[in-house]
């Protein structure tokens, strides 16, 4: 229909201009609303099969896209409209996940178990979205079970439009770097463990764009991206990984960091840069070094193994092999902690829209609500639960969007059994659907709290958020002293480091339902993870999208008749 509309206007338009002389038209042309065109759209037909990889020498199987491992980049444009055609051609119930991408009134596609039906084995769905109002790094992955372990994950750009300026030169090329840890057991083997009660254990390995370096003589892998001599190249970095935070640096390379899970950056230079599960950057690296192959190296943080991948980058025209010797990892999390305090919001850059980022004043902003979770541990009926304030989130049959919209929330799952304050740490861990209330356009308060040795990273859907605090030991509201309510980061994911605290602000003004998760994947498996529903006082259009007519039915709304549309 507004395809439609938009002929008649142009018609009209047309005729109505041939009834004046050009003199008068002129005139008239600044009195004329112009016929704005709908947002470009990008199409993509994705078949989604089984298929045999060896990236640590060891044939397994894996989730391949198009019959590719990682799979295809989205090269994508602020406000495109990206429509994907899923094939599911596994033996298993499929869904995508397009982690950062805020899906703007329209959590009906976020591809999560909260608000989607899967993909059954052998049919297909289409994913309609736009990246509306964003620019940045990110990726998408597959969402259910333990199928991220498997693969199926890729990057998703988001350019900024030509007539939003960028706060750095164009670069000569711009290349997606996928870091992330690697595990040779299937994703239905670390399933059947973690359903056992057990841990996935350590990984087998990490890789670089689904390479770990070296063949299995320990010969270096062909080069995986080529710079010439004096230009600047664009390195989009990303842990994809299920959970262990990577280190990236460049062999004699300096990197300044532009961009950060969406937002542009005050333009610092660096070595080497801590990358969390979930997170994405983006750094400027210029080819200012003598020509040859230099190493590009992710390795381990945080743990008690040493793990790592290198990566060659060739200076186009040149043969000479890269030096052994590997720049050195950093050490501790005090390193780390201390790196993210200079990470800073680029306040002089206009963002996705001709505005600068800074003109909102998040500081200023009177906090409604404090939501305080802790992360657990603890054993249900014998087997290993993680909790967030003692409540372990299992996935209902409805996907709960679909039971909210459908009016039979009540049927599978109740609101708010998750408290706003952290249980007695002996209590016990209570397993359901877990959902919190939250109120539409109010400001929030979450604060993160991690007591276990381990590290831990957060990530929310539908949103960014500020990333206003961190700091060692538990949160207390005199820690709020220290928040950075100027310019901090505004990103999609946090981390929390060990027996430490981090704080994030927000306001809940995406309606919907939005998943909240460690984006440590056993974890989330195991019940670390929540979802947040947003309402909207009154069922309009202007507040969220309409269920698409191609939404796929499943549960207790599979037979019922279709709720009225938002209008």
């Amino acid at each position: 229909m507004r395809r439609g509309r938009q002929g008649g206007q142009v018609a009209r338009a047309t005729a109505f201009f041939h009834l004046f002389p050009p003199l008068l038209l002129l005139l008239l042309l600044h009195r004329i609303p112009a016929v704005g065109a709908e947002d470009p759209y990008l199409y993509f037909t994705w078949n989604v099969t089984y298929g045999t990889v060896s990236p640590l020498g060891v044939p397994q199987q894996a989730i391949l896209i198009n019959g590719e491992f990682p799979g295809p980049n989205i090269n994508s444009t602020t406000n495109n409209n990206i429509v994907v055609n899923v094939f599911n051609h596994l033996d298993e119930p499929f869904l995508f996940t397009w982690n950062g991408i805020q899906q703007r009134k329209n959590s009906w596609v976020d591809g999560t178990a909260g608000t989607n039906c899967p993909i059954p084995p052998g049919q297909n769905f289409t994913y309609h979205f736009q990246v509306k109002d964003q620019i940045g790094s990110f990726v998408y992955f597959p969402a259910l079970g333990m199928h991220r372990a498997a693969g199926g994950f890729g990057g998703l750009r988001v350019n900024s439009r030509l007539l939003i300026p960028v706060p750095f030169a164009d670069p000569a090329d711009d290349y997606t770097v996928l870091i992330g840890d690697w595990y040779t057991k299937s994703h239905q083997n670390l399933a059947r463990l973690l359903d056992a009660g057990r841990t996935i254990g350590r990984p087998s390995g990490i890789l670089i764009n689904g390479r770990p370096g070296k063949d299995s003589t320990g010969k270096d892998d062909s080069p995986l991206f080529t710079m010439e001599s004096g230009k600047t190249y664009r390195y989009r970095v990303c842990n994809i990984g299920m959970k262990v935070s990577l280190n990236f640096r460049i062999q004699s390379h300096a990197m300044k960091l532009v961009e950060m899970d969406g937002s542009h950056t005050v333009q610092n230079v660096y070595h080497s840069l801590d990358v969390h599960v979930g997170q994405c950057l983006s750094v400027l690296v210029t080819a200012d070094q003598e020509p040859r192959d230099y190493f590009m190296v992710a390795s381990s943080r945080f743990t008690k193994y040493a793990l790592s991948a290198t990566g060659v980058i060739r200076y186009a025209g040149s043969n000479a092999p890269p030096s052994p010797d590997l720049p050195a990892a950093p050490s501790g999390w005090a390193w780390s902690f201390n790196q993210w305090r200079t990470f800073r919001l680029n306040l002089t850059a206009s963002a996705a829209r001709p505005n600068p980022q800074g003109s909102y004043h998040y500081g200023h902003i009177n906090v409604t609500r404090t939501i305080k979770l802790v992360n657990s541990v603890g054993l249900v009926d014998g087997k290993r639960r993680y909790a967030l304030n003692a409540v372990s989130h299992s996935d209902a049959a409805t996907p709960l969007k679909l039971a909210e919209y459908y009016g039979i929330a009540d049927k599978v799952f109740k609101y708010d059994t998750i408290a706003d304050e952290p249980a007695p740490s002996d209590a016990p861990i209570e397993i359901v659907p877990n959902v919190v209330n939250a109120t539409y356009r109010t400001f929030i308060e979450i604060v993160f709290e991690n007591p276990e040795r381990s590290m831990q990273a957060y990530h929310l859907d539908g949103y960014s958020f500020f990333a206003a605090g961190m700091g060692h030991g538990k949160w207390t509201p005199k820690r709020r002293k220290s928040y950075n309510l100027a310019d901090a980061v505004s990103r999609h994911t946090i981390q929390v480091y060990q027996r430490s605290w981090s704080a994030i602000l927000l306001t809940f003004d995406n309606a919907g339902m939005w998943n909240l998760r460690s984006e440590l994947w056993e974890r989330r498996y195991l019940g670390q993870q929540l979802y947040i529903s947003v309402l909207s006082p009154e069922r309009s259009l202007r507040d969220e999208y309409n269920m698409p007519d191609n939404a796929l039915l499943c549960g207790d709304v599979a037979k019922l008749p279709r709720p009225p549309s938002y209008i």
